[in-house]
């Protein structure tokens, strides 16, 4: 490896409602990826799971004029083949079967289920080759909004009320199921328990609305989660990993301020289509002692799930000056103008420096148990 550019595989699309979100992300990296350092494979995922060799150039998978970019066929199929001492990706044509080159290490750029929440993570343990972000266990919990509560109220945090509606007991009995969330405040967000990028979330302001909004949620996840609304400043902040045995580090707090527009929270449209509808700003005007608050609860909130590489911890910030964890996202939004990258961007980290540090992690790190 020494004669040769690091060959990173980047792996986006996939069959989670997110798939177009994933491109727009991949596209970024592309953008800005060291081209010096490494040579860059893309590889995308179809919605039903086929992988497909792309085009280097990122233009195709930016979000252009308001439409989504998709991954629509498999023009050349590809596969990863793990080998004693390495893992390679072979192309098929036809009948044969041909190597493209060994890989060294997988980012894959994939939101939502199958593939944030440790379905391609155990796929790359498997194959035996490194990869960029948390492992198994840490990005199935930091996937599921019940499992990941669960594990932030063991590790002390304030999480706000909430039910949880799984499947059986919604075909079983919906109307027990619902009477349980009469225990919470109104409003309620209905959300799919294990779905991102706010798809499939209604805000519901009364008791009639809310089967409609488990209905909703259901489409995307058939487990669903009712959250009590909190009153109180979206507040995030990024966590990267630390070299070695050094602990996590945590950015400069962001926060999310929705606009009275038509949006009544941070939806798929006010976060992705509608440029006016939330406005990003870093570092968010807390207190010194606030700030170093949130940035020590982040880290907490990290290695409580035992994740890896990054994650963004979502915190509402009460009028009380009460941290309340809503949610961990192992994989988050990584385009220039997410919040992630400008959080790191404030603190210290341009956006290439990011991916450089995110690759060098991930290489460091053994696959297997650690």
């Amino acid at each position: 490896m020494a004669d040769r550019k690091l060959r990173v595989l980047l792996l986006f699309g996939g069959r989670s409602s997110e798939h177009s979100v994933s491109c727009v992300t991949a596209s970024g990296v592309m953008h800005a990826i060291d081209r010096e350092r490494f040579d860059v494979i893309p590889v995308g995922i179809t919605r039903n799971g086929g992988w497909t060799l792309l085009d280097k150039d990122p233009e195709g998978w930016a979000l252009d004029s308001g439409q989504l970019p998709e991954i629509a066929s498999v023009d050349h199929p590809v596969q990863l083949s793990p080998e004693p001492n390495k893992t390679s990706l072979q192309a098929f044509g036809g009948s044969k079967i041909s190597e493209i080159s060994e890989i060294d290490v997988v980012f894959p750029l994939l939101h939502g289920p199958f593939g944030e929440d440790g379905s391609i993570q155990g796929m790359l343990e498997t194959a035996g080759v490194p990869y960029v972000g948390s492992g198994i266990a840490a990005s199935a919990m930091g996937m599921d909004k019940h499992f990941m509560k669960v594990v932030f109220e063991g590790a002390g945090f304030n999480v706000g009320p909430y039910e949880v509606i799984s499947n059986k007991q919604w075909l079983r009995d919906s109307d027990a199921a619902l009477a349980r969330c009469d225990r919470l405040e109104y409003p309620l967000f209905v959300k799919p328990a294990r779905a991102g990028s706010s798809v499939g979330i209604t805000k519901v302001d009364v008791p009639s609305d809310l089967r409609a909004a488990v209905e909703v949620a259901r489409v995307e996840d058939p487990k669903v989660i009712v959250e009590q609304g909190i009153v109180g400043r979206e507040i995030e902040c990024g966590v990267l990993e630390g070299r070695g045995s050094s602990p996590a580090r945590a950015s400069l707090p962001g926060e999310i301020a929705v606009a009275d527009n038509g949006h009544t929270f941070y939806d798929f449209e006010a976060k992705y289509v509608d440029g006016t509808a939330a406005q990003l700003s870093c570092p968010a005007v807390l207190s010194e002692e606030a700030t170093a608050e949130i940035r020590e609860l982040a880290v907490k909130a990290f290695d409580s799930l035992d994740a890896e590489g990054l994650s963004r911890v979502d915190f509402f910030y009460t009028p009380e000056g009460q941290w309340i964890i809503n949610e961990i996202n192992t994989m988050p939004g990584f385009t220039p103008s997410s919040m992630y990258p400008q959080m790191w961007d404030k603190t210290g980290i341009d956006y290439r420096e990011l991916i450089n540090e995110l690759i060098a992690l991930a290489t460091e790190r053994n696959v297997g148990l650690r």
